[in-house]
């Protein structure tokens, strides 16, 4: 990990230093064998996606939002929305993620800039509400994946949780029972997108 990332910050969140991956064809060379003998995932983990830049902005911006609150981090990637949350008061944060290099990963990010993160490794999904807040940004790139964890993140938003969704325009992001809650331009890499900027939009998911 530490040998194809190096530290740096997301764009638009200087607060937080992050390991990230400097080029990206070295990292994913160096998991391609991993891939099919440890069933590794492709290395998320060493990008900041635009949605966690987005999260990590809100919550570092109005900190009100989860201070002295339960918060998870739903499909952590490298952990900066956690760190942000933690960063902003929250009494209890949790990064959850199904990859291991990934939990790895938030664990060195959050030593790095002194934050209280739990990891929980592992496969949530159905798991009983008992946060107050629950993150999940960039999370509706694939059907598959969200016709997983819409369901059960809607049942967390009608125990109570609030579910914030940031998505920076993924194709299976759902139509309805959603209500904007803040919108911001990320720059991104065309190493990685088609684009040099990405509108995020946060939303509220609603049960």
């Amino acid at each position: 990990m530490l040998a194809h990332t190096a530290p740096a910050t997301a764009p638009l969140v200087p607060e937080i230093t992050l390991q990230l991956a400097t080029e990206i064809t070295p990292i994913w060379q160096a998991t391609e064998a991993w891939l099919a003998q440890e069933g590794i995932e492709p290395p998320f983990w060493a990008f900041a996606w635009p949605g966690s830049v987005a999260m990590a902005r809100l919550l570092l911006d109005e900190p009100g939002r989860v201070r002295g609150k339960r918060v998870l981090d739903f499909a952590a990637g490298c952990g900066l929305a956690a760190i942000a949350a933690a960063r902003a008061g929250a009494a209890l944060v949790e990064a959850a993620e199904i990859d291991p290099l990934a939990i790895a990963a938030t664990r060195l990010n959050a030593a790095r800039n002194g934050a209280a993160v739990a990891t929980l490794e592992g496969d949530l999904v159905g798991a009983p509400c008992r946060w107050d807040t629950v993150l999940a940004g960039d999370v509706c790139y694939e059907a598959p994946m969200t016709n997983h964890i819409l369901p059960w993140l809607r049942r967390l938003a009608a125990a109570g949780a609030e579910v914030l969704l940031a998505d920076p325009g993924r194709a299976y992001l759902p139509r309805e029972g959603l209500a904007p809650v803040f919108r911001l331009e990320v720059p991104v890499t065309r190493e990685l997108e088609d684009r040099d900027t990405r509108p995020v939009t946060l939303y509220r998911l609603l049960p």
